[in-house]
Parts: structure tokens; sequence; C-alpha cells
């Protein structure tokens, strides 16, 4: 019997078995991207035992490698109560209710939408599932969602009110707007402030100089002094050699991860990564195996078990640092411990922790207190904390290289705007000045403040106590909707979010902080969560 062994090394002679559980199409077949309806589209793999190989070795085969001591490492990254069994089945009852009432309107009632024609030859565009969920589910509450503003998303945003006359099928503008707390933008900084902010003055001296667009990709014209400058001071910001930078966030994951991965690598993708990270994987047609998430254990077995496995050109373990619908932090100390000692690769994103955790504002590495070369690849986006756009890749000058040359966003896609460039560095620099730290304190503050209250009425909460992404369980959705009604009714703007987003018995509302909040904006706004979860019958905690 063989553990892991150093360098993921094993006898050739010995270890001649395949996975055949992998996503790569050759064993399962591949439908609308989910196999078996496993997590993330991929299916998990039946890995042995902390990567034991059954197969017999000679007893003068490779050093063995050590199993972690996880109790050295803070591993619980987040508080995730479980539901009493009596409103799990009110849950899923209301669901089926909700269901069976849609098939009986399907039958009853023709629906008001276009459908499939000429279509001979071709697969549907949609399977009868999804048909059915977006015309009698989601469209029962699509009045809680994209909804319009009409104004700059500070820590108050005005909302353009709607209306529908024919139960949520279609939307018309009742031209009356309303004022609200702004609980649900990623503006975690509060850089994005609109005319009069700190970066307003700067912005517009860009814009005047260079244009509002570029009008072309990095590699041909669209290459600035300003680009460059946002490229060197991202780097110095997050304490490495080099940085690349990319005008959209979503595609700074699907548009390196083809450039960095392929056929012969392994990723360790957590289950509740981003869909732009999946979507990156797939496009990389990398073979995926998922941990659960946040479980380090179960991702040292899976590991483990691929180093027996002795085939894999590449293994990169795939994380965030703050989850953006669970609100958990990632455990990053002990992942690149583990990363470390079995010689793997681990790929950050840090969208929703860059600026808004540490005490430097530097993210999760700044949180955990580990050296930001210590992680391979880093990924963010300015889209959160920075009030801005895009996103960046960052690391040593070889990788920034590389994915210059082999990912698709410096060739194919738009060069960032030079205001959005500007917004960036300039908020960059000012984290770095003492009106800037306080930014990073003042969200700090909320965020311990709004979380304490919330557990003390007696809701359930997801998430880390130090995330500004914080997540409260309503489990169905009739209830996430009638309580995004009564946050609106008392002026606080919140987002609902339900499945394909979550699982579809847990429903939530999330709350995203903001360092511009005042306390009493955030009284006002636990106020109006009091009176819902009064109504509504929300006060699901257990614990005292």
């Amino acid at each position: 019997m063989a553990a892991a062994v150093a360098n993921g090394c094993v006898d050739t002679s010995v270890v001649n078995s395949r996975n055949k559980e992998e996503c790569n199409g050759k064993e399962k077949k591949l439908l609308n991207g989910k196999i078996n309806n496993h997590r993330n589209g991929y299916l998990n793999s039946k890995n042995t035992s902390n990567g034991v190989n059954k197969s017999r070795l000679d007893e003068e085969g490779p050093r063995i490698i050590p199993k972690m001591d996880w109790s050295e490492y803070d591993t619980m990254r987040g508080s995730f109560e479980k539901c009493s069994l009596l409103t799990a089945v009110l849950t899923n009852l209301g669901l089926y209710i909700l269901m069976f009432l849609g098939f009986v309107n399907q039958i009853l009632f023709k629906p008001n939408v276009a459908t499939e024609k000429n279509r001979e030859g071709y697969a549907p565009l949609y399977d009868p599932f999804e048909q059915f969920f977006s015309r009698y589910v989601y469209r029962r509450v699509k009045h809680c969602f994209n909804r319009p503003i009409c104004s700059a998303p500070g820590a108050e945003v005005i909302l353009k009110e709607r209306c529908s006359d024919d139960h949520n099928w279609t939307f018309r503008f009742t031209g009356s707007k309303r004022r609200c707390i702004n609980l649900g933008s990623y503006n975690y900084l509060g850089f994005a402030e609109g005319e009069g902010g700190s970066t307003h003055a700067d912005v517009a001296a860009a814009t005047r100089h260079f244009g509002l667009a570029m009008c072309s990709s990095r590699a041909e014209l669209g290459d600035t002094a300003l680009h460059r400058e946002l490229e060197h001071t991202t780097a110095k910001f997050l304490g490495v050699e080099s940085a690349i930078v990319v005008g959209m966030g979503f595609a700074t994951n699907t548009l390196a991860l083809p450039g960095l991965l392929g056929p012969g690598a392994l990723a360790l993708s957590d289950a509740n990564n981003h869909a732009s990270l999946i979507l990156g994987l797939r496009l990389a047609r990398a073979t995926v195996r998922v941990f659960r998430h946040n479980d380090v254990r179960h991702l040292e077995q899976l590991a483990r078990a691929a180093l027996a496995e002795g085939k894999w050109r590449k293994i990169v373990i795939v994380v965030e640092g703050v989850y953006s619908m669970e609100g958990s932090i990632c455990p990053l100390a002990a992942l690149v411990a583990l990363k470390k000692r079995l010689g793997l690769q681990l790929y950050l994103d840090e969208a929703h922790s860059i600026g808004a955790l540490g005490p430097r504002g530097r993210g999760v590495t700044d949180y955990a207190g580990v050296d930001p070369n210590d992680v391979d690849v880093l990924m963010g986006t300015f889209t959160k904390s920075f009030g801005a756009a895009g996103g960046y890749i960052a690391g040593s000058a070889r990788l920034t290289a590389w994915v210059r040359a082999q990912g698709h966003a410096h060739t194919y896609a738009h060069a960032m705007a030079p205001a959005v460039a500007q917004q960036i560095v300039c908020a960059m620099r000012a984290l770095d000045a003492p009106a800037g730290r306080a930014r990073i304190a003042a969200l700090r503050d909320n965020t311990h403040y709004f979380r304490n209250r919330l557990r003390e009425m007696g809701v359930v909460t997801f998430g880390h106590h130090d995330s500004p992404v914080v997540p409260m369980l309503v489990y169905t959705f009739s209830k996430m909707a009638a309580t995004v009604e009564r946050l609106t009714d008392s002026g606080i703007a919140a987002v609902g979010v339900g499945f394909p987003a979550t699982p579809l018995n847990q429903a939530r509302i999330r709350f995203c902080l903001c360092a511009s909040h005042s306390r009493a904006q955030l009284d006002a706004c636990l106020a109006g969560v009091r009176r819902a979860a009064a109504e509504l019958g929300l006060r699901y905690s257990r614990r005292a």
C-alpha cells in the first residue's frame, strides 16, 4: 500500500488504471454541460482513501509524503446553519405545490411566449424543464430581478419603478422613482460615487485625453501608457512581479484559463466556484474534479489520488477568495500548505475579496497572512471594490507573458476604456492613503455590526464573520419575492437569489455591505428586515 509520492511520481509499471469518471466526454455523455446532475457540470471522482493506491509496490518504492495535519490550520471559513427538518419539508412541499400549479396553468392557458419553429434537425434551444421553470416558476417572481436603476450605485440608489399588466410576462414603467438604501451592489469600498466622487476629476481628464474607448484590442492599437501604468500599479498593489489587465471581469477567467490549462491538465475545483471559472475550465478542455466547498480534507484526498495516477501534466487547485453566493472565505493558508506539500499549483479568484479583505485591502492573501508570491495565479476583478470594470491576472513576469501570448483577451478582446483604467489607478492609490485605509476599516466595522444584528434577530445567515457578502436564507421562492417586496416598501434595495444560482430549496436575500453606509442607514435596513422577518416568518435560526 502506498500514498501519494514526491513530485507526483509513481512507478508507471504499477499504476496503469485510468479514472473512467473524468468529465472529458469519453466515458459519460455530456448533456447541456451536466453529467447526472453533478455540481459544476462535472463528475465528482471516485477516489481512493487519502490517495492510497491499492496496487502493490515494492518495499524500495518512492518516498511517501506524510498526510497534512489540518489541526494546525484554520479551515472553518464560514457558518452554514442547517435548517430544521420541518423547514426542509415545508420548503420542498411549497416548491412542489408551486410547480403543480404551473403544470395546471400550462394545460389551461396558452403561454404568451414565442415558440420554436422550423427546428427539424436541430437541438431544442431549451429543454422542457427549463421552459417550464422560466415560464411558470421564475415568471412569478420576475419583478424582483433585473430592476432598472437611474443613479450611481452608491450608499443609496434610485430605482425606476415598473409594473406588469399581464402577470409578469411584460413590464411597463410607471414614471415614478424610489430612493432606497443600496444593499445590492458590490460597491464594497464606496468608490462608485458618481459625479463629485474622489476619482471624478482624474477620470474626466483621462476621458478628455484618450477618448471614451480604444476601438481596438491591446495587441493592435488599444495599448496606451495608461494601461501599462495600470498594470504596473496593480502588480505593486498586489505585491507581485507583474500583472495583465482585461476589460471584462467575467472574461478574465473565461479567456485566461484556456491559455493556462488544456488537455492533460487536471483542475481540482471548489463545488461553489463561479460560473466564469466553470466556463473557463470547460473551454480549456481540462479534466475537472470537484471537491466539497472549502473542504481541504476532501481536496487532499482528490489530490493524492490524482498524483498516484501519475498521468497529469499539471494539477491546479481552483478556488475563490470570497464566494459571492455563500459569503464564505477560502482557507488560503491551508491551501498553500497543501499545494507546497504535494507540488500542486493554485489559481485564486479574488473577484470579491480584493479590496474588501485584509488590513491593507489586498484581499484574502493579506487577510490570511500569505505571501502573494506563494499563489501561482492571482486573478481578480475591478468591478467590486474599485467601482470600475474589468479584471487582472497577476503573478510572475513569466506567467503574464504567457497569458498575453496564449490567452485570448490581449489579442481579441476590446481594450479597457481609458476612463475605467484611470478610475482603478486612482482607487488603488487612494487605498494607500489614510482616507483609503479608513474606507477599509469602515467596511469591516459595518460588516461586523450588520452580521451581529442579524444573528441577534434570529434569521439564518451564511458565510464568514468578516465577509461583506451576507446571504440571509428564506428558503422558498415565494418568500424570496415577498421579502424583496417588503424591503423595497421599506426603502431598501436588496437582491433576491434563487435557483439556478442556488439549490432549489435555498433561496436567499443577499446583502452587500459598503464602507459608505452610515450607522443610521444600517439601522434603518435592520428595522426593515426585522419587520419582514416578523411578517413572513423568517426567524429560522436555532442558535442562541
